[in-house]
């Protein structure tokens, strides 16, 4: 087989594992969990408690993944264990979803925990996921492939996604009981799904032949080397720069994924209408997240990364003030247009501007900072919700983090960041 045929065979089986974990993010995180929550966990509830419950739940998985990402990326560059921890993150991730298919009525407690691990387990694995970018292939395709990755993410989490609701919708075609029952099941099938598809990276990716540590030695390798990359991005202002406006963005992004079905439901839309919005959302987003790999090309990945943005606080305005069914369809389609481009061109522009052989760490530090900004972003959504009684004001707060992560973003320079990167 030729060099640039094992290159591709390598770049298909690593983008297969945004197919994997995109059944949890869409079908638990963005979809059947809040709206389960609500219904069945904790129907005993008012549902300002129940989204209260949801954010803090978020946050503190977010809170936890912050703690674990710069560690797991450090040690992984040490040990060259990217994988192994990658397949140990997926398999923790998959036994919690499955185990939602035994959670009974009443025991919300039991579902929050089980989600709470499994949101863990998914924001650890993607650390060590974007952190093989580098190693499957070469600068030039960063946008294309981040793009492709994350487009056949919503190709097969939104046709799981899709057979589920179909599932939900008509469980007597499946031999299934009723939507409860057919809701578990979607549980089970996300797990598998996780599994099935997590496979390709494990098998046929290779990780760079470097100096490998092992067990203990792997470990304190890794954290001696998690002191020196405060250094190194002291070092690279531009890198810095970039974490700071994605901290911003990134959060708002993050928590319309988390908080829109919840959202939906207070201001008193019915659940079957926003799974139908979820599935435009996803619809959408494989032909637009190709297509925004494709301007990252032409563009550069800053200025499509702030068209994005501008979309989006756009719609979070539309949001804060819709009224009617239709227009929460308008807002899913708007977000699938950028959502996948602006977080699919983050990973490549943030590839460009970090040393190659320390990939590991720097993206465990870019997830830190998404994960700490996804510690705030639900829980104050949450929260605004609960002690205002208006989930549209704590929506505006949004607003905010997009213009200030869009300033930040028009200043870095992505020219000087690649060239200090290849010093370092």
């Amino acid at each position: 087989m030729s060099k640039s045929a094992e290159r591709r065979r390598g770049e298909l089986a690593w983008a297969f594992y945004d197919v994997a974990n995109s059944a949890f993010a869409t079908t638990v995180m963005a979809a059947f969990f809040p709206v389960f929550l609500k219904q069945y966990w904790a129907a005993d509830l008012p549902a300002t408690e129940s989204t209260f419950l949801l954010g803090v739940t978020s946050s503190s998985a977010a809170l936890l993944a912050l703690v674990l990402c710069p560690i797991l990326g450090s040690v992984s560059d040490a040990g060259r264990l990217k994988k192994p921890l990658l397949a140990l993150c997926a398999l923790v991730g998959i036994a919690m979803t499955a185990g939602l298919y035994w959670v009974r009525p009443g025991q919300h407690a039991t579902a929050l925990w089980l989600y709470g691990f499994g949101n863990v387990a998914f924001l650890a694995g993607m650390v060590l996921y974007d952190a093989l970018l580098p190693a499957v292939t070469v600068p030039a395709r960063y946008e294309r492939l981040s793009s492709l990755g994350v487009g056949l993410g919503y190709l097969g989490g939104g046709s799981l996604f899709a057979f589920n609701v179909l599932m939900a919708s008509h469980p007597r075609w499946f031999g299934l009981a009723d939507a409860t029952t057919a809701v578990r099941v979607s549980f089970l099938l996300v797990a598998a799904w996780w599994l099935v598809f997590t496979l390709p990276l494990l098998l046929v990716v290779r990780e760079p032949q470097t100096r490998r540590a092992a067990g203990f030695a792997a470990l304190t390798s890794g954290l001696r080397q998690l002191r020196t990359t405060f250094a190194h991005i002291r070092q690279l202002k531009v890198v810095m720069l970039f974490l700071m406006a994605y901290w911003l963005y990134i959060d708002g992004v993050d928590t319309i994924v988390l908080m829109a079905v919840d959202y939906g439901m207070a201001i008193g839309f019915g659940s079957d209408g926003l799974m139908l919005a979820l599935l435009v959302t996803q619809a959408v987003g494989v032909p637009a997240t190709l297509l925004y790999g494709r301007l990252g090309e032409r563009w550069g990945a800053r200025p499509a990364i702030l068209f994005g943005l501008l979309i989006y606080a756009g719609l979070v305005a539309w949001a804060s003030t819709m009224t009617e069914p239709w227009e929460f369809y308008g807002i899913a389609g708007g977000v699938g247009l950028v959502q996948g481009g602006v977080q699919a061109l983050s990973r490549a522009l943030y590839a460009r501007i970090i040393p190659q052989d320390k990939a590991g760490e720097f993206f465990g530090f870019m997830n830190l900072l998404g994960k700490f900004a996804a510690v705030l972003g639900p829980v104050l959504v949450g929260t605004v919700s609960r002690l205002t009684g208006e989930p549209r004001l704590s929506l505006l707060t949004l607003l905010l983090l997009f213009a200030g992560g869009a300033w930040l973003l028009f200043k870095v320079d992505v020219r000087e960041g690649e060239r200090r990167a290849a010093e370092l």
